[in-house]
């Protein structure tokens, strides 16, 4: 949830594959001296290399907004990093990350932000029933969701990179849903934080409509690629 990129806040890390940042997530005496540090280190051109702990609720972009003020450069973080992070939308508290500086051109976000979701598996076979009996019928998952999304097919695109179309899942970093919103994200565009983890899908298109009529694209397409 481990904290997470996303985005997508899935994404959000989510998993938002990397999601959107909440700039409170790093205010404090600690993390301005950081901050120094890392401007000083990099301009002087010292060897000795600035590193960042991760913190609960963290997510690469985030991050990436912090020292860079430009969270799209999480791309940065995650090849600098990437034998300690194996997707993008997922970093757990406690990683000690490298934070290098800023370089003149942005490498490329990876194929993929965070683990495909998985099928669910197949219901047992029964024994044939009597012939008097109906044949059994297997429900259908409810987990999957597979509708019309806002924003057409960069809708569907946001809902297959960061959820696979499960609409109830919560990854390790809080971020929540087909969208993979952060709380933060999700209350900002009008979602109810008493329905935040378990809101239906109709409260969750409805929350995405909002912000991309507010926000546009931005808030997922640097992260997903869509």
């Amino acid at each position: 949830m481990a904290a997470a990129a996303c985005l997508a806040p899935q994404a959000q890390a989510a998993v938002q594959p990397a999601a959107v940042a909440d700039a409170a997530t790093y205010t404090g005496h600690a993390a301005a001296q950081l901050l120094a540090a890392t401007r000083t280190g990099h301009k002087a051109g010292s060897a000795r290399l600035v590193r960042y702990t991760v913190r609960p609720g963290d997510s690469l972009s985030a991050i990436a907004g912090h020292f860079y003020h430009k969270p799209d450069a999480w791309p940065v973080l995650y090849w600098a990093n990437h034998g300690q992070i194996h997707w993008a939308n997922i970093v757990t508290a406690g990683q000690v990350l490298q934070v290098p500086a800023e370089p003149a051109k942005i490498p490329s976000a990876p194929a993929l932000l965070g683990p495909p979701a998985l099928a669910p598996a197949p219901a047992p076979a029964e024994a044939a029933p009597a012939a008097v009996s109906p044949a059994y019928a297997p429900a259908a998952p409810t987990a999957s969701y597979s509708g019309g999304v806002p924003g057409g097919s960069f809708g569907q695109c946001v809902v297959a990179r960061e959820s696979g179309g499960n609409a109830q899942v919560m990854n390790s970093t809080g971020h929540y849903g087909l969208y993979q919103f952060s709380a933060s994200t999700w209350a900002a565009y009008g979602g109810s934080a008493a329905d935040f983890g378990h809101a239906s899908v109709a409260q969750q298109n409805q929350v995405f409509a909002n912000a991309l009529a507010a926000g546009g694209q931005s808030n997922w397409s640097p992260y997903d690629g869509c």
